[in-house]
């Protein structure tokens, strides 16, 4: 990845959790949706949206579902705010990373409790 990409993946990153958060007034998209990045291709055509979503996994479908219908809407409004030539066309994501991450602490935790109660019943 070049620095131009990396820049304009943080950059679109900023300005779509903006627009998501100040103009999108779907009551679909949950409350606690979180724009966690953005990956441009190299043509700068189309970008991948990469969402965190707190809540169901019906929440978590339904949030991916109205952004992706929204895409077009979000894209125009986001173009207003960033100065390219083209802007890209976006496709929204379900980022489980976090999720991911949860579930490793979760089993770290586990495997610390248990080695604590074995040493206390040595």
């Amino acid at each position: 990845m070049t620095k131009r990409t990396a820049r304009l993946n943080s950059l679109l990153k900023e300005v779509l959790s903006e627009v998501i958060r100040a103009d999108v007034r779907n009551p679909k998209v949950a409350e606690f949706t979180t724009v966690t990045s953005v990956d441009i291709s190299n043509d700068l055509h189309h970008a991948k949206v990469y969402i965190s979503v707190i809540g169901t996994e019906v929440e978590r479908k339904q949030t991916v579902d109205a952004l992706e219908s929204a895409a077009g809407f979000i894209g125009i409004l986001a173009s207003k705010k960033v100065v390219m030539r083209h802007f890209p066309t976006l496709t929204f994501r379900l980022d489980t990373s976090v999720d991911k991450q949860m579930k490793i602490d979760s089993l770290l935790k586990k495997i610390h409790d248990e080695e604590e109660s074995r040493r206390h019943n040595e």
